[in-house]
């Protein structure tokens, strides 16, 4: 059997927070985004510092300015009503 912390959990984690994202983000709360924020910088260290993937990084930092964006303009839509 493999060792399931093999990436000192924070692979679950990371996966836990997109989990948790999704299903505020369904249900309409705008702290989705900010869940997921929290997936996207501990996907950036794991790729960092335990899996050396660059590709991993690059998309996360990507997915990072998407969310925060999304963040800031659910905030600005709120502002408007």
């Amino acid at each position: 059997m493999t060792d399931i912390f093999r990436f000192y959990g924070l692979d679950w984690l990371a996966i836990l927070l997109s989990a948790l994202a999704v299903l505020l983000l369904g249900g309409k709360n705008k702290w989705g985004f900010i869940a997921f924020i929290g997936a996207n910088f501990t996907w950036i260290g794991l790729g960092i510092l335990v899996l050396h993937s660059p590709a991993i990084v690059l998309g996360n930092i990507l997915f990072l300015i998407t969310n925060s964006r999304g963040f800031l303009k659910w905030n600005s839509a709120e502002l408007s009503r």
